[in-house]
């Protein structure tokens, strides 16, 4: 995500870092060289040129103020300008008093809206509402297919009356989801290769049928100032409350996220960060400045790990850890969990310090994981207990029925061998209900 901007920005800090006082010259430097970068990054050309001004603003202020370290406090105005200009702090949804809250989502055909819809219907389940998915786009093909299987995939009813007006589909299943008594109401409307007036005066039937809580712009956050343009089109005739960025697990630039609250004075609701049904973020602001500046997102990578991470199961390792009873049954475990929290170089990109350079280098296989469960199902469970029994034979029936080669199971035993050493070696651990050590991810780079 966003690695484009975070690199450049690296290579700008590094310099800044180095700064041994605040001057007019570096101030007009460093701004130059931001400028460019925003600008290669496709972001609003004003946007720019008014954030490189706030920030020469409030440099010149801090030449006067001593400082051991003038180039930290010259990033932090950075930073903070950045974060202001992304909207400050998170704005979340507007749940209506009276049930049902509605949720319009609007979008261009490719952004992503339908399986948007999904991701938010899937969101709001886990925070105890009851929700419904209304298929209003009769115009793509397959799109009332595609979300009634999503529907059922995370267990969502879908309301479809088929290829008929979509303002009657939309007022019927409000209808509907009044009677019920559903929480939410959520309208997956059609979207169009480009914006046209017919497209804009069938949505604007719908708002007036269905009067939405929430006006929701999906948009692709790949496409840059194109994402701005069209967010404005959509604005001019609806009564937006939101965007949603999509694919921005992609190779985005960042212009879309820097650009588009500015612009539209609509803050980003939510980023969709990978393809499966739970990759949609509520979109905070300061973590994502962290990111674009390459700070890392700790608070991210935190929740990652408590939404799959059951609190008994971690203490209990905790323990076993601590008393040297840590077996490959239990390194399996680890192993599931990392794989929930999704891949690891996004994980690995959460954490402040990594050398993103570094990280680009490494050939991370997903499909490691999945081999070395592979090679620890395909033992006893008294070779699990008690790995130091596993001899050359028992090694060449594990790597069979795995389907991997027997170098791979030396490959794991070695490196399992390893952590209980250092495990006993450090006797105890700092903290409690450790999720997963990164010294038990086993050759996952290449």
């Amino acid at each position: 995500m966003l690695d484009y901007i975070t690199d450049r920005f690296d290579t700008i800090f590094r310099t800044v870092r180095g700064l041994g006082k605040i001057t007019d010259a570096n101030i007009r430097q460093t701004g130059r060289e931001i400028r460019r970068v925003l600008l290669e990054a496709d972001v609003n050309y004003k946007v720019a040129r008014d954030f490189i001004k706030r920030v020469s603003v409030k440099a010149e202020g801090t030449k006067v103020i001593k400082s051991i370290k003038p180039g930290e406090q010259f990033i932090k105005i950075i930073r903070d300008e950045l974060t202001q200009l992304l909207g400050e702090k998170p704005v979340p949804l507007a749940l209506a008093s009276r049930k049902p809250t509605t949720i319009l989502m609007a979008g261009l055909q490719g952004s992503g809206k339908t399986t948007t819809c999904a991701k938010l219907a899937w969101y709001l389940k886990q925070q105890g509402k009851s929700v419904l998915l209304v298929a209003a786009d009769i115009y793509r093909p397959a799109a009332i297919d595609q979300l009634k299987v999503l529907g059922r995939q995370i267990d969502v009813p879908v309301y479809s009356e088929g290829v008929i007006d979509p303002v009657r589909i939309c007022r019927n299943a409000l209808e509907e989801g009044k009677s019920d008594g559903v929480d939410v109401i959520i309208f997956d409307t059609a979207g169009r290769l480009h914006v046209d007036g017919e497209m804009m005066d069938e949505i604007q039937a719908i708002a007036d049928a269905v009067s939405p809580s929430e006006t929701l712009f999906v948009v692709d956050g790949m496409t840059g100032q194109d994402a701005v343009n069209s967010a404005l089109a959509f604005s001019e005739a609806l009564t937006l409350t939101g965007t949603i960025l999509t694919k921005m697990d992609g190779d985005t630039r960042g212009g879309a996220a820097i650009s588009i609250t500015e612009v539209t004075g609509k803050p980003i609701k939510f980023i969709g960060v990978s393809e499966k049904i739970d990759g949609l973020e509520v979109f905070d602001p300061h973590r994502m400045a962290d990111r674009i500046l390459g700070f890392g997102d700790v608070v991210s990578l935190v929740e990652k790990a408590q939404s799959v991470v059951n609190e008994k199961e971690a203490q209990r390792l905790h323990k076993r850890l601590l008393k040297n009873q840590f077996d490959l049954e239990d390194y399996k475990t680890q192993l599931q969990q990392i794989r929930k929290m999704g891949p690891v170089d996004q994980l690995l990109g959460m954490l402040p310090g990594v050398n993103r350079k570094m990280l680009k280098g490494m050939q991370v296989d997903e499909r490691q994981l999945s081999w070395t469960e592979a090679i620890i199902n395909s033992m006893t469970p008294q070779e699990r207990q008690n790995p130091h029994i596993i001899n050359g034979s028992r090694r060449k029936r594990i790597a069979e029925g795995s389907g991997r080669s027997v170098q791979e199971v030396n490959q794991l035993l070695k490196q399992f061998q390893q952590m209980q050493k250092l495990m006993k070696k450090m006797g105890t651990l700092k903290g409690k209900g450790n999720p997963f050590s990164g010294r038990g991810i086993p050759h996952l780079f290449q």
